[in-house]
């Protein structure tokens, strides 16, 4: 029986170490090596040298002087009662999507509200999509172009600057698709308001 059990026991050990420590030991070590700013987070720093934000992960925005990001729908523990959860938004914790179908009247009454509140802020025409639904993570970083478009006159109107001078700031952190034809035409939510406080 010994014999049958050490030549298991022996590949065992050998591949818990080979793929357990040395693979991902190679993999960060590589990563490192030649993408160092994606492999540790794509993460935005300020003057100081402290982090303010990533480029992966959204953040939620509330002062009518930024541009705002895709709702999220991701949620967290209730601090009044551990075995229930409350809306967090952005809480890379809990990356998901709230898996709410188009008959559910709980997503119909939140995205009519966030219309609501579009036409409320000055938004005018028609609401991109991506204004008023939810990524499959939650944490979606970036909006489409139409969206940071048709959030411009607000911003520009907040902040006391020529709609025109945010329009040409928005066209210039438009990202192409990726390839030129995988995905969609993008911007990240945390370079623009970054590139709208340096204006």
């Amino acid at each position: 029986m010994l014999r049958q059990i050490r030549p298991a026991l022996v590949l065992l050990v050998l591949f818990s170490a080979l793929t357990g420590l040395l693979y991902p030991l190679a993999i960060t070590g590589i990563a490192q090596a030649t993408l160092p700013y994606p492999a540790n987070g794509s993460l935005v720093l300020d003057k100081g040298g402290a982090p303010i934000g990533s480029t992966l992960i959204g953040q939620a925005f509330a002062s009518e002087r930024y541009f705002h990001g895709r709702p999220s729908a991701t949620q967290g523990q209730d601090p009044n009662d551990a075995s229930k959860t409350v809306d967090a938004p952005y809480n890379a914790d809990n990356s998901t999507g709230s898996n709410l179908g188009p008959t559910s009247q709980k997503l119909v009454d939140r995205v009519k509200a966030d219309v609501d509140a579009k036409r409320a802020a000055g938004w005018a025409g028609p609401i991109p999509a991506d204004a008023v639904t939810t990524s499959a993570s939650g944490l979606d970083p970036e909006i489409s172009p139409a969206t940071a478009f048709a959030e411009a006159p607000a911003v520009a109107k907040a902040r006391g600057l020529a709609e025109e001078k945010v329009r040409t700031l928005i066209a210039a952190q438009v990202e192409g698709r990726a390839l030129g034809f995988v995905g969609e035409s993008r911007v990240n939510v945390l370079r623009l308001n970054l590139a709208l406080d340096a204006m």
